[in-house]
């Protein structure tokens, strides 16, 4: 029988190969990439049964590649690992439709149950997180405390890359836009997000987790 196929998503090639290696005698790694665009490209080339990601990854981050991914692949079952343990970013990749979410300290443990659950098309939240995750959706709290749930997606990107020191100018060739496109979205993020100016963006990415 045919190994279900994984590809992998990590900046850091060692713990990367880490995950390989756990997962070598049940599923087939069929690729191994290091940020977040070539996440994408590489799901829609390889169309693996099941995508295992770090969250905090260079150019765009493992949220939203997910979303990027799902938008055209509903089906795609996509686990999110992350260092951070604040239920907001949990919430946050739940709401794009990912089916897994772990905690990257207890992956070794988790994992393997992980890609069985989100396989059969279910949810596997880390025991870590899901009873705080339940209680704060019964509470209808989560969109509304996350300032960057009110960002479309690619204002997110553009924000997440002038975290990561890109100029403009680099962010443009980057997104294949002008750098008048970029500076419009600064300006709006300014705007929606309440801030003074354009200065405080970067710091407002680093303080909600967008590197």
């Amino acid at each position: 029988m045919n190994k279900k196929t994984v590809l992998l998503a990590d900046d850091h090639v060692l713990v990367a190969e880490g995950i390989k290696n756990l997962l070598a005698d049940e599923y087939e790694v069929v690729g191994l990439v290091e940020d977040g665009m070539a996440l994408v490209q590489k799901a829609k080339e390889l169309k693996p049964d099941v995508i295992v990601s770090d969250i905090s990854m260079p150019i765009m981050n493992g949220i939203n590649a997910a979303e990027k991914i799902l938008a055209t692949d509903k089906d795609c079952k996509i686990i999110l690992l992350t260092m951070h343990p604040e239920i907001k970013y949990a919430m946050r990749a739940l709401d794009v439709g990912v089916k897994g979410y772990l905690l990257k300290h207890s992956a070794s443990d988790e994992l393997l149950t992980a890609i069985k659950t989100v396989l059969m098309n279910k949810t596997f939240i880390t025991s870590a997180l899901a009873a705080d995750i339940m209680e704060a959706y019964r509470n209808n709290k989560g969109q509304a405390e996350d300032p960057i749930s009110l960002l479309t997606p690619r204002q997110q990107q553009v924000l997440q890359l002038l975290a990561e020191s890109h100029s403009a100018k680099e962010i443009a060739n980057i997104l294949n836009v002008s750098s008048r496109t970029v500076e419009f979205h600064k300006y709006k993020m300014v705007e929606i997000l309440k801030l003074k100016n354009a200065s405080e963006l970067v710091p407002f990415a680093i303080k909600n987790g967008l590197v």
